[in-house]
Formats: structure tokens, sequence, C-alpha cells
């Protein structure tokens, strides 16, 4: 019976401790748990990052749990004190890339998480650039694409240098920009020269980038129509011909042709300016063919006008034609004097003034040659202009004409022409007559049409 008795007392001592420990379960399974997770949304492969897992309010031992993409376990971390984050360091791979969530446990209650999805970045590497065509060599008009490649990279960004300069908006009007492309839809001679790129990528506040080196994009320029000249020259008794071909604009290298009543007589490729040099046989007064030029490249072909590959000496008559001109109010402007030659192909002209020879007799060598006082020479010395008038500008004019390519030879001389200034700035002319006697009359009286000037062929 004592033994009874016993058991009931320590019963009722216990049953306080019993209460107390239902009333605690009671509370721990009431327990709502809101756990929250931080952690980076992008990384670099092979880095390192940080999951934290924490239950605000909580004063019980909390167990952590860092879950994967499928409920996958990850890691577990135990907070025994009930209020400190669980931290989750994570080497950073390829297959580290999904979405994580951390469960949290205490007592008999369970809570999950937000969800965080983590970005692998793979910094860029072997940077290099490509082109569209191979390699990037187009003619104008054309198109050229360039391409930034990686080797290895992702979430990239790219960048793009024309001759050591970032390509930017203000550049866009040559330079089209899409994704790793650069794009140039009608190049031209100005988008010629050195390109590279940049491949980058940024997470958080670091920037790993791979730089390519230059590649040359060369513009080809289409070479314009041939043009042909033909000179010649005397070497003791001997007559040099030369042709000439040569193109105002075009890349080289390209071929130059001479073609003899259109039969090939020789080629040349120039590599260092557009133009070509072909001696040929001269014989003066014979008729040696029609000459031509013609151009070559990859993918062009041209032909030159023709020019007749004939020396005529000079001879015949020789005369001087005069015109002026006049201002709108009817005042004379000028006169120009033609030195008209009935037959040579390569004349030198010189021009006397009361049988003084006018200054630069030589004007083979220019189209328009400018000489002192008032006087201008153009067509190679075939005209003379008198701009300005005053009375040592009058006298009797001639001109005389004599093979170019023959300094010994004889000159032949026009018959003299009568130009007198007046004090009202009118001119008169005449014809000497065996050097004996001339008429002059008023020339604004007279009717002048504008005659036509040939150009000798030089």
């Amino acid at each position: 019976m004592q033994s009874t008795v016993m058991k009931n007392l320590q019963t009722l001592h216990l049953l306080p401790f019993l209460a107390l420990a239902c009333f605690f379960v009671k509370i721990s399974g009431s327990i709502s748990l809101h756990p929250v997770l931080t952690g980076p949304v992008m990384a670099y492969i092979g880095s390192r990052v940080d999951f934290r897992c924490i239950t605000p309010d909580s004063l019980l031992p909390v167990t952590y749990e860092l879950m994967g993409d499928g409920g996958v376990l990850i890691a577990t971390v135990a907070d025994l004190q009930g209020d400190q984050p669980a931290s989750f360091y994570l080497k950073v791979t390829a297959t580290l890339k999904g979405s994580y969530h951390c469960r949290a446990t205490t007592g008999g209650s369970t809570g999950v998480s937000n969800s965080i999805k983590l970005t692998v970045v793979i910094p860029a590497s072997n940077t290099i650039v490509t082109s569209e065509p191979f390699p990037p060599v187009a003619y104008e008009g054309s198109r050229i694409v360039l391409n930034c490649s990686v080797t290895k990279g992702s979430h990239l960004s790219y960048t793009w240098f024309f001759n050591r300069k970032e390509v930017t908006s203000s550049t866009s009007p040559l330079f089209h920009r899409t994704g790793n492309k650069l794009v140039m839809g009608m190049v031209t001679p100005e988008q010629a020269g050195y390109f590279s790129c940049m491949a980058w990528s940024t997470v958080q506040d670091t920037r790993r980038f791979s730089s390519s080196s230059e590649v040359k994009v060369t513009v080809k320029v289409y070479v314009s129509k041939p043009r042909i000249s033909f000179s010649t020259s005397k070497v003791g008794d001997i007559h040099l011909g030369n042709v000439t071909c040569w193109s105002i604009r075009g890349s080289l290298p390209v071929n130059f042709s001479l073609l003899l009543d259109n039969k090939e007589l020789r080629s040349v490729t120039a590599t260092e300016s557009l133009a070509a040099w072909f001696p040929v046989h001269v014989v003066p007064g014979l008729d040696m063919g029609v000459a031509r030029c013609r151009v070559n490249t990859e993918v062009q072909e041209l032909i030159s006008e023709p020019v007749p590959l004939e020396v005529v000496p000079v001879g015949g008559d020789v005369k001087v034609e005069v015109e002026y001109l006049y201002r709108a109010d009817s005042k004379l402007a000028a006169a120009i004097l033609s030195c008209r030659l009935s037959r040579g192909t390569f004349p030198e002209v010189s021009w006397l003034l009361n049988n003084s020879v006018l200054p630069s007799e030589k004007h083979v060598d220019s189209h328009i040659q400018a000489v002192p006082s008032h006087y201008t020479l153009t067509d190679h010395g075939q005209i003379l202009v008198l701009a300005k008038f005053s009375p040592e500008d009058s006298g009797y004019y001639r001109c005389r004409a004599r093979n170019s390519y023959d300094d010994s030879g004889p000159w032949v001389e026009s018959a003299a022409v009568l130009v007198r200034v007046t004090a009202h700035a009118h001119f008169a002319t005449s014809s000497e007559q065996n050097d004996t006697s001339s008429t002059e009359w008023d020339v604004q009286n007279q009717v002048h049409r504008p005659t036509q000037h040939p150009i000798q062929t030089q």
C-alpha cells in the first residue's frame, strides 16, 4: 500500500512538467515558418557563390536545406540559436545553373523559401574576326559582313573598333551592328581599314573581356575607262614613239594592253601607278595604224578611244586668225589669236610681236600656260589670249611652227596681223601684205562669230 501511495505522489509531481511539455508541443506544431533565400542570379563559371537562408523571428533551432531543381538536396546547415542565417558556399560549374530554394525545419514545422534562378556565365576567350567574304576584300558597292567569333563565351556583348576607334552610333550610317556582326551594306573606299572587336560580359560589377587582333578590310575601286596619248621624239636620226595608257581611278594592280588595229601588241601589269608606257616604232609621214589601250582587272575589261599612230610633219600654210570677245555692255574684253596649221601632228608653236619672240617658246608639256605681261597661252601655245590692253600690246603678231620632236628643224611662219590698241581700248587689225601695206578698221563695227579651235593630239 505504501508503494502505491509513493507512485501516486510521483505522478502528481510530474503532471506540471508533462502539461508544460504538451504545451510546448502544441506551440511547436503551430509555428509557421517563412524562410528567405538570398544569393546571386548570375555568376562566372569557376567562381564561388554564397546562398543564405534565414527564418525571421525564429527563436528555436532550425535546420536549413538548400534544394536544387527537381528537389535535389544540395547541402544542409543547422542553426542552433534560431536567429542566424545559414550560408551555403558553392563553386560555380556549368551544371550549377538552375533554380534554388531552401527548406527550413524546426520542431514539427517546415517552410519553403522563395526561388532564385542562377545563370552561369562563361567569359569570352579566343576572340577573332571572321568575314564574309573571306578574306575581307570587295569592290565598292559590295557587302561585307564581319563576325566577332569566340571559342567560348556566353551572355556576351560586343564592341567594334575601326582604325582603333570605337564604332558608335555616330558612325552607324556607315556600319550596322547586329549581335556579333558588323554589317557594311554598300562599302566605300572610306570604309577600308583595320577592324577589331571585343567580346565582353558583366556580372555584378565585374567585367571580363577578350579582344581580337586587327583584320584589314580592303575596298577596291573600279577602274575608269582608260585614256590614251601618243608622243614622239627624235634621237639622232631615229624617231621614237611612245604610247601612254592611264586611268583616272582604280585599285592596283591592273593590266594594261596596247592594241594596234585591234590586235594586242604587248601588255604590262601596273602595280605602282595607274599608267603604262609602250614604245612603238614610227616613221614620219607613214600611217602606222590605230592604237587603243585596254585595261583588265578580275572583274572589268575596258578599252580607250582610238588614236592614230601617225606622225605628220609640220608644213603647208600657217596663218593667224583673230576673234574678239565683248562684255555685256559691248565693251571689248579680250582678243584671241589662233595659229592655224595646214598640217602637223606634233607642232611646237611660238608667237612673235614686231619680230620679237614672246616669252616661253616651249608649250608642249602643259595645256594652259601663263606668260608674263598681258598674255595667256593655251592649247599648247597655239592660242594667244590678249586679256588686258595697253599701247605696248599694239603691233604686228605672227606665229611660227615646227616639229616639236626636232629642235633643229626649220620654222614655218605665218603672215603678220596688225593688232592696234586705241586710247578707247578698241582694237584695229589688218593682215600684212608683203610687209609694206596695211589697212585698219574699227572692230566694234565688225561681227565676229565664235570659231572652233581644234586641239592637236599630243
